[in-house]
């Protein structure tokens, strides 16, 4: 399992989280929610590795991750940040032959081929990176944490690491994104995703934490976590759960397979 162990984030004096315990499981889908400044993209930043907490540790099957080598484990967790900037003038084929760790031969030709359908991006692989649409590069960047784990270690979960990774994405890729992490997790890898979005959190997640003010407020089963008092203590917003508005809406829920 990935796991936080009572993380705590100090920064310049502000304390960003306050004794997180979380726990990603392999064949599950993991969401976080909360208002603004809730600590969630600090709390994927540290179940990533990318910054140590001022307390606590994050383990992987009991390991601390930064007793890992970063190869080791970037071969059991991917990344995909809120944005990915690149520097350099390189073609999608070799933004997503980076998460492969192999670009230029047949075997890897092939296998871009198909995480780029994968993510509704068929035949772009010569195309410029930069010369893509906001919501393109997010699912560039999508195939190549794919490829990353699709490449990792054998015989052992891989674990997607999602920040805000519908942030861009019309309704459609949305919900593309939401299935190609649910196919994750039903082949035996874990995903902890962090959304904004209530209703694909409701959509998507067998446990959903919600974070306040850098603590867990509430978790569980998406039906237990969205309730009229726990949002209205979480967000500050009187809401009515599943109750219909007077006028038109749409549900993510509520669109039929083509």
């Amino acid at each position: 399992m990935y796991e936080a162990h009572d993380l705590t984030l100090r920064l310049q004096g502000k304390t960003l989280l306050d004794g997180v315990h979380l726990v990603v499981k392999p064949g599950a889908v993991t969401v976080v929610v909360g208002p603004n400044g809730a600590g969630k993209s600090s709390l994927l930043k540290l179940l990533a590795g990318e910054r140590h907490p001022t307390s606590g540790r994050v383990t992987l099957d009991g390991t601390d991750i930064h007793a890992l080598a970063p190869a080791r484990l970037a071969r059991r967790r991917a990344v995909l940040p809120q944005a990915a900037e690149v520097a350099f003038a390189f073609s999608v084929a070799e933004v997503v032959g980076i998460g492969l760790g192999a670009h230029g031969t047949a075997r890897a030709e092939a296998a871009i081929g198909d995480l780029l359908a994968r993510v509704d991006l068929p035949g772009f692989g010569g195309r410029r990176y930069e010369s893509l649409s906001g919501g393109e590069r997010q699912r560039v960047h999508l195939a190549r944490v794919l490829g990353q784990l699709a490449a990792g270690e054998t015989g052992a979960p891989g674990y997607l690491l999602l920040d805000e990774p519908t942030s861009s994405l019309d309704l459609s890729h949305q919900l593309l994104v939401l299935r190609l992490a649910r196919e994750h997790a039903a082949e035996g890898g874990g995903v902890l995703a962090v959304l904004h979005d209530l209703n694909l959190a409701a959509m998507i997640a067998d446990h959903l934490v919600l974070l306040a003010a850098g603590r867990v407020l509430a978790e569980g089963p998406p039906a237990q976590v969205l309730t009229d008092d726990v949002l209205a203590a979480g967000f500050g917003v009187r809401v009515r759960v599943s109750r219909v508005p007077a006028g038109p809406f749409i549900l993510p829920q509520s669109v039929e397979d083509a």
